[in-house]
């Protein structure tokens, strides 16, 4: 996997860009995200989306810590060891995909930007 950085644009009224960017996953398919601090408050929030913790490199380049589905029942909600594990992976940002349309798909796409626990790397 890989992060595809997007441009975006102010608008004419002088708002600033919304932080956004985009992942491949093993598939070649491409997940758009906003790009978030990695804050608990935003979890009680999150909703139904995929939920990547990304740490940067020397370089400024994104790495995958954990990605995770975020559904809309008590149940499917990310906990705080989520939060605390990432951090402990170095995760520093939020990226959030909310273009699934159910359940299923959001599995599907975590299966997809899956992280290798073994090398500790995207697989």
């Amino acid at each position: 996997m890989r992060e595809v950085r997007l441009r975006t644009a102010a608008s004419l009224r002088g708002t600033p860009a919304l932080a956004l960017s985009a992942w491949r996953g093993r598939s070649g398919r491409r997940y758009v995200v906003g790009i978030h601090e990695l804050a608990e408050l935003e979890l009680d929030d999150m909703g139904e989306a995929v939920v990547m913790a990304v740490r940067r490199n020397s370089a400024g380049i994104g790495e995958l810590v954990a990605v995770a589905a975020a559904g809309s029942s008590p149940r499917e909600r990310l906990t705080r060891n989520w939060i605390a594990r990432a951090r402990h992976g170095g995760a520093t940002e939020m990226h959030v995909h909310r273009l699934a349309e159910d359940e299923a798909e959001r599995g599907q796409i975590v299966a997809d930007l899956h992280v290798d626990r073994t090398t500790n790397a995207a697989a």
